[in-house]
């Protein structure tokens, strides 16, 4: 999920997996899976950055179990 704004001003939340393409028309307008369209203040390249920063911090890997058992031997 990422942060957006209206043309507007009014901010929103997009889930942004749901993005097809993003154009500049000059204004960005996102076209989603389902059809949507819509126009943002942000441009291409802002939206790209904050789409690949939520894909990485989505897909980094968690802590492990191992490790978090290991921390707590440690404090007993």
């Amino acid at each position: 999920m990422i942060e957006l704004s209206r043309l507007n001003g009014k901010k929103f939340i997009l889930n942004c997996e749901l993005i097809k393409t993003i154009e500049s028309t000059p204004d960005t307008v996102i076209c989603l899976t389902g059809g949507e369209k819509l126009m943002v203040r942000e441009p291409v390249a802002d939206v790209m950055s904050k789409t690949m920063d939520y894909l990485k911090r989505l897909r980094q890997e968690p802590p492990r179990a191992a490790s978090a058992a290991t921390e707590i031997e440690k404090k007993t």
